[in-house]
């Protein structure tokens, strides 16, 4: 996309339709003229900071990465720009905005959840297990904040600047790194050792089923508790109290069956030895088990009109 497009889409990257800031730069808000020049569409602008010569690797990872993996959970690219020092990845609307703004929500339903749940395992489903590819992808950053909405609640991952692609075939299945990510949702034997696989997505992706499911952030349980999310699970875990865990504003439309299959493929995420975590395929499987049990517990729950006359 020519870089004027994009100016006239943001209005010069105007503060005014600046709609978030991450580590590598600044996120637009813009309107777009369609091709036939009709009308406009809404789309997102992340423009790189070359102010501290750092971001570019960031920037091409994500690129490759939506650009040869496309996938209907992954936030959709609409076109990049890199010229006259100015390097911008354009993305799709998602209009609710990210997942953290609405943990706390009592209008998000327990259905809405589980399906939000079930969407981002299936984008790493895709992703881990390399489909259709000569690499898989490892997020490296799952949380909240990274998960984007539809108008219909249909979750895509995004923001893969950390993101790393690792080949499918190779004598070992991890990468030596410097341990990056979010603290609070980063895989503590990836921090302490270095040691990066796809187990380390697990591990943050357990974090985000709870935070699910509790209504509150890691951060808002560290402030609360003293604790991030992993030892405040595993501390109620231990006196078998994660029922108290669960979101007040949901208690009541979930069933125990459908909780415990939860509960139970969410921990085993937040398992220290990654040996001991699940596959994203047991973890797509048993969420979406938790979801057929909780269907299923609604429709037998709807008393017909027949009954009532």
């Amino acid at each position: 996309m020519s870089l004027e497009d994009i100016i006239q889409a943001t209005k010069k990257f105007h503060k005014d339709n600046c709609i978030g800031r991450g580590g590598f730069g600044s996120v637009y808000k813009g309107n777009l003229q369609d091709g036939d020049g009709d009308g406009f569409k809404t789309i997102v602008a992340k423009r790189l900071d070359t102010r501290f010569g750092q971001g570019e690797q960031q920037f091409l990872s994500e690129l490759q990465i939506l650009l040869e993996y496309k996938h209907e959970n992954v936030i959709g690219i609409v076109g990049f720009c890199d010229e006259k020092d100015e390097k911008v990845i354009v993305y799709e609307y998602a209009p609710k905005g990210s997942l953290d703004r609405y943990l706390n929500n009592a209008s998000l339903t327990l259905m809405q959840r589980l399906n939000i749940c079930i969407d981002v395992a299936s984008a790493l489903d895709f992703f881990h297990g390399g489909v259709g590819k000569q690499a898989k992808v490892i997020h490296r950053d799952i949380k909240t904040e990274n998960i984007l909405l539809n108008h219909d609640w249909k979750a895509k991952l995004a923001d893969f600047g950390l993101s790393l692609i690792s080949p499918l075939i190779q004598e070992t299945d991890y990468v030596i790194d410097h341990a990056c990510g979010t603290i609070g949702y980063v895989d503590p034997l990836y921090r302490s050792t270095g040691f990066l696989t796809k187990e380390s997505d697990i591990y943050s992706f357990g974090v985000v089923l709870f935070e699910i499911l509790c209504g509150r952030s890691t951060f808002e349980i560290k402030k609360q508790d003293g604790h991030f999310l992993p030892d405040f699970i595993k501390n109620k875990f231990e006196e078998g109290k994660l029922d108290e865990v669960v979101f007040e504003n949901i208690k009541e439309q979930i069933m125990p069956k459908s909780l415990t299959t939860f509960q139970d493929i969410a921990y085993q995420c937040l398992h220290y030895e990654r040996e001991q975590r699940p596959t994203i395929k047991k973890v797509f499987s048993q969420l979406k088990k938790a979801l057929e049990f909780q269907v299923s517990f609604m429709q037998t729950s709807i008393v017909p009109l027949s009954k009532l006359v």
